[in-house]
């Protein structure tokens, strides 16, 4: 039986995609610039590049936050250093608005809180702040036992470290009765492979799982439910 539920945040229970697309036009709106498509496509390819560099512990995080703005509007002659360096200020405060719910997030949490048989955390990479308003507002943090993120552990997802950091602080936890639910085969599902606690791979756009196969998947929150009775 499981008991200790442990969720991403990214694309698992809020849509980041969608917050990161809001927080990007906003900030370009601010700035007084114009944002084309073939401007936010770079914007996405110079940022997923650094995130990846990050994983392979090529760089450290500030990095990418210093790099990926000024990068991109060099690229494109489109302001000077000075805004540069103001365009990642305003991007972050418009991703910490960003907190629309994956759907049926909120009732599947209802659900799992009300059978009383399971304590949930949140296992997440990013920034700390930023996780835990977005939760906030968007009315999910009340249902966790605690929150659990990468810049405050000193590790990130999927390294061993992290999820050693996440046993201590959780009373008798036990990894045998623990499910890792998250839509990253890379984080997620082969975190929860170094770690030995099993994994439900949220799975909506039906990709093809390779060398990393969770123990579980799922393509709508609710099935969850199926896999936890």
């Amino acid at each position: 039986m499981y008991k200790y539920l442990l969720f991403d945040v990214d694309d698992t229970l809020l849509d980041f995609h969608a917050a990161e697309d809001s927080a990007l036009q906003l900030m370009f709106d601010q700035l007084q610039l114009t944002m084309t498509p073939t401007i936010k496509q770079r914007y996405e390819l110079i940022n997923q590049g650094l995130w990846q560099q990050f994983e392979r512990k090529e760089i450290d995080r500030e990095t990418i936050f210093a790099n990926r703005f000024p990068q991109l509007f060099r690229e494109f002659s489109l302001a000077d250093e000075t805004i540069s360096a103001q365009a990642e200020q305003l991007f972050r405060a418009g991703l910490n608005q960003g907190h629309e719910k994956i759907p049926y997030a909120q009732e599947l949490l209802s659900q799992l809180q009300a059978a009383q048989k399971f304590e949930l955390y949140i296992v997440s990479n990013g920034v700390a702040k930023t996780q835990q308003l977005r939760l906030t507002a968007s009315g999910l943090a009340p249902y966790f036992n605690d929150i659990f993120v990468s810049e405050a552990l000193g590790f990130q997802k999927p390294a061993i470290q992290f999820f050693e950091k996440v046993e201590v602080a959780i009373d008798h936890f036990e990894p045998e009765q623990a499910l890792i639910i998250g839509d990253s085969l890379t984080s997620d599902i082969q975190g929860g492979i170094n770690a030995g606690i099993q994994t439900v791979w949220f799975n909506p756009q039906h990709q093809v799982a390779k060398a990393i196969q969770p123990t579980y998947e799922i393509d709508a929150l609710p099935q969850l439910l199926q896999v936890v009775q």
